[in-house]
């Protein structure tokens, strides 16, 4: 199967309605499709280790069918309804599919990120009203198990922990040792606490339950978590069934093995990823709970690709960073292709991966509130990099300047708002919250993502800015507002502005600005303290806050962050020259129209060693140029191999 771009998009959308295709109507319809298609085919395979001979433990699709129905069956004797909340505070891991499947057939399933501060983590299990929790068992190395029963102690609608044992994983002395070193569970709460598995291995192998075909939620997805009351998206059975489609249709079938180190809280790793093999038959591989950051997964990822004949490894630009620090040491000659989402490639990053690997990389866009997909390059035909290709099949972007009334249609080439309509976006009820609902949706049919870009000739989308200003640290959002709030906390600052400076590891890190009270007096150390008390998850604090005489203020008087960013990025550039030895500068940064923020370097001495230069700024997402190049250059077009 392949995607070809405009051309395929067209040729599908205008076969049939989305309404009339033959797909199916509900998950559990999807799954017990592909179980009997596919019955002793590998489905789902999950490594607690992350060694490329380490135990490796598979469903069959009957087997994850079976296991998923007895999933649903508890849930249902637990009384969850289908409008009824089962929230995974969970790793990755085969119990978090079987979960994650059996909440979406039960009722509605909330994936919440174990990271998470168990307040932020407490305020979803509120916000989504979650009946029933499931989560780890306390297990040597983690604190999941202590954040979750934290959080259950404050969300008294709760009545029901369900836990997963890894140590169920580990055979004997290893299983031995980890019972041994197993840490003190977390606070007393009010929920009942039962073992998932023991529970599961009492119910019934098929659905006791009717599986009506009308669309309904499945899924509620968190989409930060940094403050109180973070936004939770609803996702309707119909658009995860899209998304699996376009997974089925031009990406996988039943031959493909998925290498997948994104966790599944995520919605690329969820929505598309599992739901597309659900689909298709392909086999989807989980190394390690932590998947990318789990302990020796960098090491291995290429002999892991080689064990399983893995055809698709899906991936970020950070991850990608660390992978090419690493020798590409296994035969990749199954992987037909690698995606990247969730940030920019830096184009040296995207020529190193080809070259190193031999793989085809896609960059692609998606976003929460969309169920996941809009768009991506195509695999047969031109791929333009720095574009997150062409819109999917029945998705529509278009391009709109909300600066007048009413707003005006972009020309082509002309940067405004990204709007989406597709079948896995929820017109009028995105967000739980009614109130965040209003002025999202552009003629009540279009999403406004809140991302700034363009559409070229071809029908290629380029995104230049984020225009809601969040803080992605490692593919995490993070809400500037929360930093802000703390820094206008403490009583000497009157302005402050928070963005994401670049950073080679994570793609971004949060930093602030500030503007101090007419005659008062206070040390950088001291508000970097001051955030550190009052910023509510650990990964928001500041990691870099500069007092400024005054902060770059627009016309009606908000902070300018643009500036900001542009004093950031001048700022990382320079200390990342002058600790490589490079005799170089930031000269400007210039915002491009259409490449975005872009830095313009020049040599500060002797001419610098370009391969130098280029293997340093491979590790961030910035464009840049030399002095006197010129920087509105048409962007690159990649032929297909």
């Amino acid at each position: 199967m392949t995607f070809s771009g405009v051309p395929d998009a067209l040729r599908l959308t205008g076969e049939m309605p989305w309404s009339d295709r033959d797909v199916p109507r509900t998950l559990l319809q999807m799954l017990a499709s592909t179980a009997a298609a596919f019955p002793a085919h590998k489905a789902v395979t999950f490594q607690l280790q992350s060694g490329p001979r380490d135990r490796a433990h598979t469903l069959t699709w009957a087997e994850l069918h079976a296991r998923t129905c007895q999933a649903a069956n508890l849930f249902r004797s637990l009384g969850v309804g289908r409008e009824d909340v089962v929230a995974l505070i969970l790793p990755n891991s085969l119990e978090t599919v079987v979960a994650t499947l059996g909440a979406m057939i039960a009722g509605r399933v909330s994936p919440i990120n174990p990271l998470l501060e168990p307040e932020q983590i407490a305020a979803i299990l509120r916000e989504n009203d979650a009946r029933v929790v499931v989560t780890l068992k306390s297990f040597p190395r983690a604190d999941v198990a202590q954040k979750a029963a934290e959080a259950v102690r404050h969300a008294p609608c709760v009545h029901t922990v369900l836990e997963v044992d890894l140590q169920d994983y580990l055979s004997p002395p290893k299983s031995w040792i980890a019972g041994l070193m197993r840490p003190k569970p977390g606070p007393a709460h009010h929920a009942d606490i039962r073992d998932f598995n023991d529970e599961l291995d009492r119910r019934g192998r098929r659905p006791e339950f009717e599986d009506p075909e009308d669309d309904r939620i499945v899924a509620l997805f968190h989409t930060g978590g940094t403050t109180g009351m973070p936004k939770v998206a609803r996702h309707l059975a119909s658009g995860v069934i899209y998304n699996a489609w376009i997974g089925a249709t031009l990406l996988f079938d039943e031959n493909d093995s998925i290498m997948c180190p994104l966790p599944l809280f995520h919605v690329f790793a969820c929505q598309v990823m599992l739901m597309g093999a659900c689909m298709s038959g392909a086999h989807i591989v989980f190394p390690t709970p932590a998947g990318y950051r789990g302990e020796g997964v960098f090491d291995n990822l290429w002999k892991l690709c080689e064990r399983y004949g893995t055809t698709f490894i899906i991936s970020v630009p950070t991850a990608i960073s660390v992978l090419m620090q690493r020798p590409v040491d296994a035969d990749l000659s199954t992987v037909k292709l690698a995606f990247s989402g969730s940030a920019p490639l830096p184009k040296e990053l995207f020529r190193r991966f080809e070259e190193a690997t031999g793989v085809k990389i896609l960059e692609g866009y998606g976003l929460t509130e969309a169920t996941c997909l809009v768009s991506c390059n195509p695999d047969v035909g031109p791929r333009k990099h720095g574009s997150v290709g062409v819109p999917f099949p029945y998705t529509e972007v278009r391009i709109f300047d909300h600066s007048e009334e009413p707003p005006r249609e972009c020309a082509t080439d002309e940067v405004g708002e990204i709007c989406v309509a597709s079948p896995g976006v929820f017109p009028g009820s995105t967000y739980t919250e009614p109130a965040r609902n209003l002025g999202l949706f552009h003629y009540d049919r279009y999403l406004r993502t809140g991302d700034l870009g363009r559409l070229d000739g071809d029908g290629y989308l380029f995104i230049t800015g984020r225009k809601k200003d969040l803080i992605i640290r490692g593919g995490h959002n993070i809400d500037p507002a929360e930093i802000e709030e703390a820094l206008l906390s403490h009583p000497a600052v009157a302005f402050a502005g928070a963005i994401g400076q670049p950073d080679a590891r994570l793609g971004e890190l949060p930093c602030a600005y500030v503007e101090l009270v007419a005659g008062a007096s206070v040390t950088e150390q001291e508000l970097l303290e001051h955030c550190r008390r009052h910023v509510h998850e650990r990964a928001a604090a500041p990691k870099h806050v500069e007092i400024l005489p005054a902060l770059p203020k627009t016309a009606v008087g908000k902070v300018f962050k643009p500036a900001l960013r542009q004093r950031a990025i001048t700022r990382v550039l320079d200390a990342a020259f002058a600790e490589a030895g490079l005799a170089l500068r930031v000269a400007q940064v210039v915002d491009d129209r259409r490449r975005g923020l872009t830095a313009v370097l020049e040599a500060s001495g002797a001419a610098p060693d370009e391969a130098a230069v280029a293997a340093l700024m491979e590790r961030f997402t910035i464009p840049w140029n030399w002095v006197g190049t010129e920087t509105d250059a048409p962007e690159e077009s990649r032929a297909a191999s």
